[in-house]
């Protein structure tokens, strides 16, 4: 049995190795797979809701029931009377929250009409003791309403 120990005959210099290591790179990736494998059953564990579904009820429409109208520009209308005062609203409402059987408000808002508009029509409701509270919408393309 022979072996070598030093440089080889004639040549003083050891030779290049032009391939490379991928050890380091499987380290890596086996490490990532793990991390991986140990947080996504984190994440797809969420608190557990039932989602309300969408659904089209017939509108009643009874005398009493107030229509109020928000527009793109975000003014308001109590049936075609428009309300330039959030005070105003608040003391039209707490009049029909006083009678016997409360009568149901039911909100239309431009599809392009701000949040904010609608959520302050919302929060006049609220504050005037409005029990129910109604948004009409258009039905979906293709599906007829009830």
């Amino acid at each position: 049995m022979a072996m070598t120990v030093g440089p080889a005959e004639g040549g003083g210099e050891d030779e290049l190795v032009a391939a490379i290591n991928t050890t380091p790179l499987v380290d890596v990736m086996l490490v990532l797979l793990i991390i991986f494998l140990i947080t996504i059953p984190v994440v797809i564990h969420l608190v557990p809701l039932e989602l309300p579904k969408e659904r089209n009820q017939p509108r009643q429409t009874k005398p009493e029931n107030v229509v109020i109208s928000v527009n793109r520009d975000g003014d308001v209308f109590w049936g075609l009377t428009r309300v330039t005062d959030n005070e105003q609203l608040v003391k039209m409402l707490k009049e029909k929250s006083v009678m016997e059987p409360q009568p149901a408000v039911q909100i239309r808002g431009d599809l392009n009409a701000r949040y904010e508009s609608i959520g302050r029509v919302v929060f006049d409701c609220q504050r005037a003791g409005i029990v129910k509270v109604g948004f009409i919408i258009e039905p979906p393309v293709g599906q007829a309403p009830g």
